[in-house]
């Protein structure tokens, strides 16, 4: 192909006894008139190539079906009033609602559709409404205040408020909040005076927690290594915190109960995780009240009624949901479950009650919201997805295989009912931070799999699959591990006949934007496409740009001389080698995103398309006004019918009939 001519510098730093090669660093600046010449000519060749997609239509018009599913979230009680998020077929954004009537549509706050609802938080009587939005997806919220009954903003904007947790005082006159990466502050509604801050610690991320009677504060300070725990009780006049955990590379989530006492979720000498619970105190004595299970990682837990403690685990990525009792942690039996799925969202009412909630999702099974009662011991469907579509049969294989070391990997495969030979594949994984890819159901992955495509999912080291060990051995100095997971995924599927390596397509995105991009420059000859979404990539300068510098725990800090050799041998960017035959490779990149900037695309970009040797396509797909994570459902389509077209092409997936 004819790729935009992209100068290539004589630019090499030496650091800590390497020499790195950067010789498309000037791609790092969006403003400079060089770089807007080169993506105005990769938009062209891109919208060209694009056009030439033989599939692109069909699934674009097969997404958006398939997307009609809409979203219901389960509810989240204050007092006698319910809140949850729900998304008809027709929205672009899901809208906040109490009980049955809308109390916040970010198509009302702007009709164009770039402004996103990041966070929200009810005061404990229900009666106030805290409220993160962000715009083009910058993600860099501000955070308001609304009155429920009249609609009235009472408060905002509040800047530095990424994600923030909130923890309202009873009354709703005021409430604690966390700056991003500044710490804890106090804010009381309406007033000029500057936020009182609470707690600072230098610490990468805050979370804050109120106990449901409004007595309690837990505030957590987490670092790259684990987290420190603090429990202030409020009504004693001083509210200084006292420790609960401290000085530990463990992760330790605490609240206290309606109950009165203090419940700890941790991994603290439990990979798999435990839970234990605490005088409030005495929040440093803690005893065990539900230890590790050997085989399953423990997720969530909520109180009901009876001394009933419900607790969620997954299971080798599968969820399930235990009752035990809450005074002696005895099991005592099992939630019934509709499926072999995922589990997520855990709740109840915080003043307790025999119900709790949940949401269930499967490959077929757009996610739906389950009751349990604790009087019965049976479980119902509360609400089903909005939306209905017609699904195809298909069917879902669990496989293990070995890595490079030997180690035991799992890997999910959907596909449908085929008697025939190897056919066109995507491969899929994350590995990192700790994260579990869990089966549930995705528009691009039905698509994909109905139009006759193999779909696998690798539970590769450095995500949460099977706990706090398996993210470990995956992080740092064994980062290799993960990319030599997912290498031994796509062999496992070659050697059982699934596919071969001239109809395997590999797709990530953020830390599997990494994945693959190693992936890709490790093991060219393996793949035939390859699509890497936000992707980290440069991993000499990752920390330099985006929310890099707080994810030097996880990969580690290119200014220490041991680690950035860790980082080197692996780095994508650094490992491109002219004249070799690379995949097609797809890059996609969101220009507002303030997590993983799309430089490390830029960059990768430029260095496959001076190296390429064969007649494979490097493309990059660029779109402005969107960020790393939330946009509106007609942004997510395009991606997507994009990306499966591409895909399609390079693999050879014709659609079946």
């Amino acid at each position: 192909m004819n790729f935009p001519p992209a100068e290539r510098l004589p630019l090499t730093e030496h650091r800590h006894g390497h020499e790195i090669a950067d010789p498309y660093r000037w791609l790092e600046d969006p403003a400079d008139p060089r770089t807007r010449d080169w993506l105005a000519a990769q938009d062209r060749l891109w919208r060209d190539s694009a056009a030439g997609l033989p599939q692109r239509e069909r699934f674009l018009a097969r997404l958006t079906e398939l997307r009609e599913t809409g979203l219901v979230t389960p509810p989240v009680w204050r007092g006698d009033k319910r809140f949850h998020l729900r998304q008809s077929p027709s929205q672009e954004h899901p809208v906040l609602c109490c009980d049955d009537r809308v109390v916040l549509d970010p198509m009302e706050l702007d009709p164009s559709g770039l402004t996103t609802l990041d966070d929200w938080q009810p005061d404990l009587e229900g009666r106030r409404l805290a409220y993160q939005i962000s715009r083009s997806g910058d993600e860099k919220a501000c955070l308001y205040v609304r009155d429920l009954a009249t609609g009235a903003v009472l408060d905002g904007p509040i800047g530095g408020c990424r994600y923030s947790a909130v923890a309202w005082l009873p009354g709703g006159e005021a409430f604690y909040y966390v700056r991003f990466q500044q710490g804890v502050f106090l804010h009381t509604i309406g007033s000029a005076e500057a936020d009182v801050p609470v707690f600072t610690r230098g610490a990468i991320s805050y979370g804050v927690q109120i106990s449901p009677d409004g007595r309690w504060l837990t505030i957590s300070a987490g670092t790259a290594s684990g987290n420190a725990l603090w429990l202030a009780d409020l009504a004693a006049g001083d509210p200084a915190p006292r420790p609960v955990q401290e000085g530990s590379h463990a992760r330790t989530a605490g609240a206290v109960a309606c109950d009165g006492r203090l419940y700890l979720l941790t991994d603290r000498d439990a990979p798999r995780r435990r839970l234990c619970v605490a005088d409030p105190a005495a929040p440093a004595a803690w005893r065990e009240l539900i230890p590790e299970d050997a085989e399953a990682v423990l997720g969530a837990f909520t109180l009901l009624d009876g001394d009933r403690l419900l607790v969620s685990r997954t299971r080798h990525a599968v969820g399930e949901i235990a009752v035990h009792h809450a005074r002696t942690g005895e099991r005592l039996g099992t939630v019934p479950l509709p499926g072999n799925g995922s589990i997520a969202s855990l709740t109840s009412r915080p003043e307790g009650g025999p119900e709790a909630w949940f949401a269930y999702t499967d490959a077929v099974t757009p996610a739906e919201i389950w009751r349990y009662d604790a009087r019965t011991d049976a479980t119902t469907r509360w609400s089903a997805a909005p939306g209905r579509v017609t699904l195809p049969e298909v069917r879902s294989s669990h496989l293990e295989y070995a890595s490079a070391d030997g180690t035991l990997v799992r890997m999910v495969v959907v596909a449908r009912p085929h008697e025939g030979g190897p056919r066109p594949a995507i491969l899929s994984g994350y590995g990192g931070f700790g994260i579990p890819l869990m089966p549930g159901y995705a528009a691009d992955s039905l698509a994909w799999v109905e139009a006759g495509g193999v779909l696998a999912i690798a539970n590769l080291r450095g995500g949460g699959e099977e706990g706090e060990a398996w993210h470990r051995d995956g992080m740092l100095e064994r980062k290799q591990n993960v990319f030599d997971d997912f290498v031994a995924a796509a062999g496992k599927l070659i050697a059982d006949g699934w596919t071969t390596p001239e109809q395997l397509g590999i797709w990530g995105e953020s830390n599997g934007g990494l994945l693959v991009g190693a992936a890709l420059t490790q093991r060219p000859d393996l793949f035939a496409a390859v699509v890497c979404s936000a992707g980290l990539l440069d991993m000499a300068r990752y920390h330099l740009s985006g929310l890099g510098p707080s994810w030097t725990g996880e990969y580690g800090d290119p200014d220490d001389p041991e680690q950035l050799g860790w980082l080197l041998g692996y780095s994508p960017y650094h490992h491109v080698s002219e004249g070799t035959g690379y995949p097609a490779t797809l890059f996609t990149v969101a220009a507002a995103d303030t997590r993983v900037d799309p430089l490390h695309a830029r960059k990768m970009c430029a260095a496959l398309q001076w190296a390429s040797g064969g007649d494979r396509p490097v493309l990059l797909r660029h779109e402005p006004d969107v960020g790393h994570g939330a946009r509106a459902v007609s942004r997510s389509v395009g991606l997507a019918a994009d990306v499966l077209a591409f895909l399609a092409a390079h693999t050879g997936l014709t659609p079946e009939v």
